[in-house]
């Protein structure tokens, strides 16, 4: 029996963790749950899972929990002091990190100091602060499993191969809403169309990253860090299917990918299985009713965030940082109708271009450079 904690669970990711926890309940249980603001769904998940420990994001919504909840309440905290009280319970063998943005860091780092598994879902926490999260965990030997479908992907690919067998990773990119759209078709993009993706239903934010590809630009740093490889040895394919979830090339040539259906149960399955294989309720893959699987080159030209993310990269130190709070402002802007789509990109060079990066490698200084970054980018935008 594996005992979860479980960050974010009214989220979509963390919603489809606890379908995989019902579908497996011989092996896996619910210790912990933490949510931001969701005080009724996360009542509605603590009735039918019911964890010893629950967290809020602020105190007004662990009033509304215990309103919602009754007399059955567990042990209830706010805040990030309550985050990582969530991720770091003696009682969790694996923590789920599906909560989104940045607040995950200090309980993702807690959790590593404390010896869990992680099963990470949320790419901030990397592209802040990879070098320091990794470096944690080699020194504690705790195991960092990744949930995302890509490097879910990858993982499975490399099969615990030696790097030196690696001639690269091959992200795949659904390629968004947008792909094959003119200039001054991108300039009338709005946040109702945006919000369209053509085939995951995902968070807001993660669906404008999407559609600016940056997130895939997220994804190529976080695979620099979970798989120790540099950014010129991790490419990006555009593939509108989204069957073939992630390649990796090996020195001989040969390309192993992972296909699969379009379900995040999978891969958060494949994470809290490890190094099992569980039978999943999913239905299998049909490669004849897929039928054509097309691959491409992304347009760099078009959706610079991607080119953006390589850049942050390459310099590393802080910089990584300062993309990831810059374009959680652009975006942010975006959605509430005060930037226009193709400006996200703007504010996020601008604001890499205005930060002199620091080293990586201290907690103090990736909170530093954020908090910066975010109120430079805030300025670029209003501006």
């Amino acid at each position: 029996m594996k005992r979860l904690a479980i960050l974010g669970s009214t989220g979509s990711i963390g919603q489809s963790a606890l379908a995989v926890v019902s579908a497996h309940p011989a092996r896996l249980a619910v210790v912990a749950l933490a949510a931001g603001d969701n005080a009724e769904r996360l009542a509605e998940q603590t009735r039918t899972f019911k964890p010893v420990i629950v967290g809020m994001g602020t105190a007004l919504a662990a009033d509304r929990l215990r309103s919602a909840l009754g007399a059955a309440v567990p042990d209830v905290v706010t805040g990030e002091d309550g985050l990582i009280a969530v991720a770091t319970h003696p009682a969790v063998d694996v923590v789920i990190c599906a909560s989104s943005g940045t607040t995950a860091l200090r309980a993702v780092l807690a959790a590593i100091d404390a010896g869990k598994t992680i099963a990470l879902a949320n790419k901030e926490v990397l592209v802040m602060a990879g070098e320091l999260v990794m470096a944690a965990a080699r020194r504690t030997g705790a195991t960092i499993l990744p949930v995302d479908s890509e490097h879910n992907a990858i993982h499975q690919c490399l099969h615990a191969r030696p790097l030196e067998e690696v001639r690269r990773l091959i992200l795949t990119a659904s390629g968004g809403p947008f792909r094959g759209w003119t200039d001054e078709e991108l300039k009338r993009v709005d946040p109702a169309l945006a919000l369209k993706h053509p085939t995951w239903q995902m968070g807001r934010k993660i669906t404008i990253d999407s559609a600016t590809l940056m997130n895939k630009g997220l994804e190529v740093i976080e695979a620099r860090w979970l798989f120790d490889v540099e950014a010129e040895r991790i490419d990006v394919l555009v593939h509108p299917q989204s069957i073939v979830h992630s390649m990796v090339e090996f020195c001989d040539g040969s390309v192993i990918a992972q296909l699969g259906v379009t379900d995040m149960r999978l891969p958060i399955q494949y994470a809290c299985s490890y190094p099992e294989r569980w039978d999943a309720q999913l239905p299998s893959l049909d490669l004849v009713k897929a039928g054509r699987l097309e691959f491409c080159h992304p347009d760099r030209e078009r959706f610079p965030c991607l080119e953006l993310a390589y850049r942050a990269l390459r310099t590393g130190g802080t910089l990584p940082c300062v993309l990831n709070a810059a374009n959680e402002i652009a975006v942010e802007a975006f959605l509430n109708g005060s930037l226009p789509f193709t400006d996200i990109a703007h504010v996020i060079a601008r604001t890499m271009e205005a930060h002199r990066p620091m080293p990586g490698t201290a907690l103090d200084s990736v909170l530093q450079a954020d908090r910066w970054a975010r109120d430079h980018a805030r300025a670029v935008a209003a501006g």
